[in-house]
């Protein structure tokens, strides 16, 4: 691990000290807008796309486990397929633009849309989890590279979720990070 740029640096004690107040999750949202309201922080190599398909990179992992933060990179055209997270989050727009359509979904049954879908621009925030609509899909928006900023409480690569298929069904997934060698993790 090497040291974390200092807006990143800020944002992660920032982020411990909003898990130990009653209302963790606007705080933390709070804070992840300030950290996206300035794109003059994140190291180039953590915003790397990848020509097939979007980029999940491994900014800080708690060592507790309470929380992780991650970069996402986007080419144009490039989506998720409709997810879950298991666990609260919060996602944080750097550069670019994502779309985000949110889901019902059973497993029985193919998923189905929940009102309009709406599109984040640089400096918005969006909560996801299982309190406020935890299932969505999430394209780049923007004819460029996109790029996000994502907290989420746990080990997002690491931690067991689901896809749901267009035509019905759940697979279990785990995300996994683009992380090599010379994108190694930050630490506090």
């Amino acid at each position: 691990m090497i040291s974390a740029p200092e807006p990143l640096a800020r944002f992660i004690a920032e982020v411990e000290h909003a898990l130990a107040q009653p209302a963790a999750h606007e705080a933390v949202s709070a804070a992840l807008a300030r950290l996206v309201a300035h794109d003059d922080w994140l190291p180039p190599a953590y915003a790397q796309p990848h020509p097939d398909h979007y980029q999940q990179y491994l900014l800080h992992a708690d060592p507790a486990g309470r929380f992780s933060i991650v970069s996402f990179v986007w080419s144009p055209g490039q989506a998720t397929p409709i997810h879950d997270h298991g666990v609260w989050g919060a996602v944080g727009v750097l550069r670019g633009a994502e779309h985000s359509q949110h889901y019902v979904a059973d497993g029985t049954t193919p998923p189905r849309y929940t009102g309009d879908g709406h599109t984040l621009h640089p400096g918005a925030v969006e909560l996801v989890g299982p309190e406020v609509g935890d299932i969505h899909k999430v394209s780049n928006a923007h004819p460029a590279v996109s790029v996000s900023i994502h907290v989420y409480g746990t080990d997002i690569g690491r931690h067991p979720r689901h896809v749901y298929p267009a035509q019905g069904g759940i697979k279990p997934f785990i995300s996994g990070y683009a992380n090599g060698p010379e994108t190694p993790a930050f630490s506090a």
